[in-house]
Order: C-alpha cells, then structure tokens, then sequence
C-alpha cells in the first residue's frame, strides 16, 4: 500500500483538479442576464441636483447610483446584516449555506436562506423567485458567474440599483427620494436601517401602507447591528421614537416643459444637464402658481429668467401649472408659443431710429392723429399728447410716434433686425407693414427676452442656451452700442409698478389687441427676464393690461434671485448726451417723409365744424370757428371767398341751402385749412 500512496494522493488531487476545472466550465458557460437594467431618464441642474427623472418602461422609478453617492454607514450596515462575508466569498458563501442547511435540519423549516447580496442581484437581474431550490441553485450559478466577471464594486451597485423597496420603488436613490425627500448621501440611523430592513419585504414593511412592521422592521436592523459597533445602544433606543413615514412623497418635477424638451432633444441620453437652477427654479415655480391663483378662468403665466452676460437660462416656467386641471392647459409651453407681443418691439425701433440719425432721445416728435393709408392707429387711451420729447414717447408708449418713425426706417429694417437679435418673427400675411411696430406679428417670450438680454449686451445678439451648449459663434450686432444703451437708459427712467420692489429695472410692457396678452420685459446690469400672461387658447382677457399684471411679477422674479437691482453699465464714449436745445438743428424735431406735405404746427386748423360732419341747416346761417394761424382770416364755400378780413376766430357764413359744401379758411400768410360738410 505505502507503493501506491503516492499514487492515490496524485490520481486524488488529478480528480479533484478535473472537477474543479469542470466545475470552473460550467460556471463560466453560465449565460448572464443583462447587467445594464433600464434606468430612469433624468434631468439635472447647474449643480447636478435633480430636477425631474421618468419612469422607465414598466413604470418603475429606478435611478442610476454607486457607491460613492450613498451614506458609508448605511452601506457597511448593510454588509454587516446581509452579508458579513461579502468581501471574502465568491458569490456564495458556504459557511452561510451550512449555517441554513444545519437551521433548516434541526428545526425542520427554512430559517434562513443564505442569499449573498451577490446572489440578491442574480434573482433581481432574472426577476426570479426566492423559495424554489431549482432557483437557489440557479441563482448561485449566476452568482458565481457574476463574481467572475464583476468586481465586488459593480455588484453592489448593482443591488443599490435594483433592490425593491415597495410599490414601484426600486434602488437606494428611489427610495430616499420617495421615502425622505432627498438623495442617500446622508442618512440618519433610523433610515438607514429602515432602508436594510425594506428589501427582505418590501410590502409587508412599506412605511406608508404598514407604519408599525416599518418600525418593527427597523428596530429588529439596530438592535442586531449594536453588537457590530455600527450602531450605539443610544442611537438604537433614540431611533425607535423617530417617526415613521405616513406617505411617500412626489418624486422633483421642476422645470417640466424643459425637461420635456431636453428628452425629445436627446432621446438617447440617460441624464440631461441644464443650466436651470434648482432652488431658484421652485421659488419661481411658487410664484407663477400664486400669481395665477385665483385669477381670471383659464389663465396661464409663462416666465423666464437668464443671466444674459452668459446666456445662461436660470429659470424658465412654461405654465401656471404643468399638471393643472382646472382648464389651464398647463401642458403646453406658453414660452415658445407665437403671441402678439404688443408694445414690447417699440424699444428696438426707437433705437434704430437713434441709430439712423432720425431722432434722438431729447428730440420732438408730434403724437398727434395721422393716417397712414387705411391703417390710423390710435393710443390706448384715444388721446393724444402733442408735441413730445422721443424719450417721454417711449417711456408713456405711445403708438403715433413708433409708427412715424417706423414708416420713415422701413418695416423691412426692423425684421432684419430682429432676426440679427435672434428672434424669429412670424408675420400675418408674410409680408409686413407698419402694424408691427404695435405688435402686428407672432413672437414668443424666450424670443423676446432674448431680444432684451442683447441691448443689455449693448445691441449685441446674446444667445439663450439652457443645455449647456453655448454658442461660440460669432453675435451679431442689430444695435449700436450708445442706441442700446439710449433705449436702455429711457426704460430704466419707468419708476417701478406699484407695490412692487423699488429696484431700477430698465423695462418695457405691453398689451396685445384684445387683451389676449400681457407681457413685461426688463434687466439689471446682469440678469434678464420676460413674463407673459394670458390663456392658451388666446381668447381675451378682459381688463388683463401688461403693467398691472405682468410687470409686478417681473419685479418680482428680477427678486428671487438679487435683493438689489445690478446697476446697468455707463453710456459708451460716442453716446451724445444733449437737450433738446443743444441738439444739431435737423434732430431737434422729428420731420420724417410726412413733413414735405404736413401743416406747419401752427396753421389754421378748422375747430368746427369737422371734416365729414353733418349739420341743420339755419336761416341765421352756419357757425364756424378757426384755431391756429395767423388774423385776418378769409373764409371760402365751395371756392368762393364769402368773408374777407375777418380777426375773429369765429364767424357766422351766409349758408342756408341744403347740399355739400366745401369750407375753407385762409389765414394772413396764405396757409389753409379746410373740410366736408353737409347742411340738411
């Protein structure tokens, strides 16, 4: 025999090595399941911080996370009460499976079932049962595979990834986040044990359906950790009074429209950065929803803000409400909707006027009635001011003035400067007139704060961008700098809206025909930002005007994020800062192409009667009144003169026949006025 021990001790270990060597075959011809699990899609701000995720497929909340994105403590507690051996074994551990096969002998029941996390993931990543032995089996199959293939690393992301927490709730991340509100980089010991306790049973512990198993659960992890060091007698006995959850909470849902917008840009991409900041973002959010609260039926607010010496959008609210049913349609993203933006496109065509040498801000022009073809806009209110300084016109927004000078540009300049500043302008009809001075064509609010952010760069296009992909191109310049900084300078004089911040906004409002829109625009020496007000569905609003409604919110937006207005920069070299009386003589009174066939301001105009009017006739004759010009006066019917040398301003003529008649007076200097009158 001692012939053949050597022999035996060789054929021994040769048989030994061919089991292992088939052994090591079988499990590495395993066939894994997919170890990249379909994850939630999410959006993150300027700080990485979650501003919204989606379901995956199956409407399952399962975020991406590692190691180093969760509470250490938590992660040794779970080791420690799930698999103290983790580091050590390969996936399964035998001293764990004699432990269970020794309880279940003894007692004659399954005690405990000796799953590694290891194997944890290999049933996660089949979706397989727990009880089954053809499925213990196959699960430590699978796990010793994944050891081969893994690092101890990757398998316990694996489990934080996919461990089930109640309901639809799957991984550390979407756990604390429904659970506690926050991500798992801080955990206290009550939730963390909480956290080790859910994935043994996961609806049996679910603290908002089963508040005291929750407890229970969480206990029994403390009190059996306590012999580890990891967690104190104190801080077990302290945790059992620390409430357990009633209800989960909402997973972030900030900057939705956004976040929608990113996703369908980038269909592909697992997590979107924006420039969105998050707190910033909420308290922008609370007030859009309070602003409309309560107000007119089906009101919506859309709101932006950016720094625009970046571009840099910062905070951006599509609607009143993303999930609103009160009639709101708050689904829809009333930042990129086209809207006339009323009076809001005045400030660009004041500073090309500036620009052109037609005007500057102490010039005259006459806010007085003028037709232009058929087209005789009218203020807002139906008066009229007269003879005005430019910058009193912009500031009181007055429609004749914009318009005058807008015929002497050239509609055709003022789009082109738009789409230089960026703004795509949607124009009725495709070819545009005069009317757009008013806000005669289709704009959106990103559009227009746009526009505002490049003449707070000084009449220079400054792109938005939200995503982080800033445009390194080239900006355009529609704006010279001293006309930007003109305009700037006029809107920055608007004292602030009543009960408003008493910040210095260099802001403009606007109210669209109708009143389907209200919109205010404004910006410091650093931020920019636009409201808009108004329904979907663009029915009016009656009563709904820019500066009552919009202009309080702007203020307050500008505020969310400075408690102080930035100061605007100082005027560029080249600005001409001049009164009216120090300006060269062609820029002391606006005399656009009209002038050539225009009245002096002080020729005789006919007081009454007016052009059109329709009187009874009298046998005492017709009244008339003459205002302006210079006595004696001649007085004409039909071409004839029937009074000569008349110093008054009134006379009586002889006309007492029925029929149409043609006034007319002539005053000392040869000018004239006349009109169209019927005697009946």
């Amino acid at each position: 025999m001692r012939r053949f021990a050597p022999f035996l001790v060789v054929l021994t270990l040769y048989c030994s090595a061919l089991g292992r060597d088939a052994f090591d075959n079988w499990i590495s011809a395993t066939v894994l399941p997919s170890v990249l699990p379909e994850t939630s899609v999410e959006v993150r701000d300027r700080n990485n911080q979650l501003l919204r995720a989606y379901t995956v497929e199956d409407g399952r909340w399962r975020l991406v996370v590692n190691t180093e994105q969760v509470d250490r403590r938590y992660l040794e507690m779970l080791i420690a009460y799930e698999d103290k051996r983790f580091f050590s074994h390969s996936g399964v551990d035998p001293f764990a499976v004699l432990r269970a096969a020794k309880q279940a002998l003894t007692t004659g029941e399954i005690v405990s079932g000796a799953s590694t996390l290891t194997m944890q993931v290999a049933r996660l990543l089949e979706q397989s049962g727990t009880g089954a032995w053809r499925g213990k089996l196959r699960q430590m199959r699978v796990a010793l595979r994944l050891e081969q293939v893994l690092s101890k690393g990757e398998i316990l992301n694996l489990y934080l990834m996919l461990a089930p927490f109640g309901g639809n709730i799957e991984g550390i991340r979407a756990a604390t986040l429904s659970y506690f509100g926050k991500e798992p980089r801080r955990l206290t010991a009550a939730e963390a044990a909480l956290l080790v306790a859910l994935p043994q049973a996961p609806e049996a512990r679910r603290p908002d359906n089963n508040k005291s198993e929750a407890k229970k659960a969480r206990q029994i992890v403390l009190d059996r950790l306590i012999a580890t060091s990891l967690v104190s007698s104190e801080e077990a006995r302290t945790a059992h009074l620390e409430p357990a959850l009633t209800a989960r909470k909402p997973f972030p849902k900030l900057a939705p429209h956004l976040s929608d917008r990113a996703r369908r840009g980038a269909p592909e991409a697992l997590v979107h950065r924006l420039t969105i900041e998050a707190g910033l973002q909420k308290r922008a959010e609370v007030l859009a929803r309070a602003s409309v609260q309560n107000k007119a039926e089906r009101l919506s607010i859309a709101m932006v803000l950016a720094d625009h010496q970046t571009g840099e959008v910062i905070a951006h609210v599509g609607s009143g409400g993303y999930s609103d049913t009160q009639g709101r349609q708050g689904f829809i993203d009333m930042t990129r909707a086209l809207r006339s933006p009323g009076s809001t496109l005045k400030p660009l065509v004041y500073g090309l006027a500036f620009d052109q040498g037609l005007a500057h801000p102490a010039s005259l022009i006459n806010d007085r009635p003028v037709a232009f073809g058929n087209y005789a806009p009218q203020n807002f209110d139906g008066a009229f001011r007269g003879e005005l300084r430019v910058d009193d016109a912009l500031r009181q927004s007055l429609n004749l003035p914009v318009v005058l000078l807008l015929e002497e540009l050239g509609p055709a300049r003022l789009m082109s400067a738009l789409g230089k500043a960026g703004l795509e302008a949607k124009v009725p009809g495709g070819k545009p007139g005069l009317a757009i001075a008013l806000g005669g064509v289709g704009t959106t609010l990103e559009g227009l704060v746009q526009l505002y952010a490049g003449l707070a760069q000084g009449g220079k296009k400054r792109s938005l961008n939200w995503g982080f992909d800033t445009d390194h191109k080239t900006q355009e310049r529609f704006l010279s700098p001293a006309a930007a900084w003109q305009v700037s300078h006029i809107l920055a004089g608007l004292p602030p809206p009543e009960r408003a911040a008493q910040m210095r906004l260099a802001y403009k409002t606007g109210t669209s025909y109708g009143h389907r829109d209200a919109w205010a625009i404004g910006f410091d020496g650093r931020y920019v930002a636009g409201v808009w007000i108004g329904r979907p569905d663009g029915t009016p609003v009656p009563g709904a005007f820019g500066g009552d409604l919009a202009a309080p919110i702007l203020f307050e937006l500008v505020g969310l994020v400075s408690d102080q207005a930035i100061p605007l920069p100082p005027p560029p070299p080249e600005t001409l800062l001049l009164e009216t009386s120090e300006l060269p003589q062609p820029l002391r009174r606006f005399k656009g192409r009209r002038a050539v066939f225009q009245a002096a301001p002080d020729a005789p105009k006919l007081a009454f009667p007016p052009n059109g009017a329709r009187l009874a006739k009298s046998e005492e004759g017709l009244i008339v009144k003459v205002r302006d010009g210079r006595p004696p006066f001649t007085w004409l019917a039909n071409g004839a003169p029937i009074l000569r040398m008349v110093h008054s301003r009134e006379a009586q003529l002889p006309l007492t026949e029925e029929g149409y008649v043609q006034l007319s007076v002539i005053d000392r200097d040869g000018r004239s006025a006349r009109a169209n009158v019927r005697l009946d």
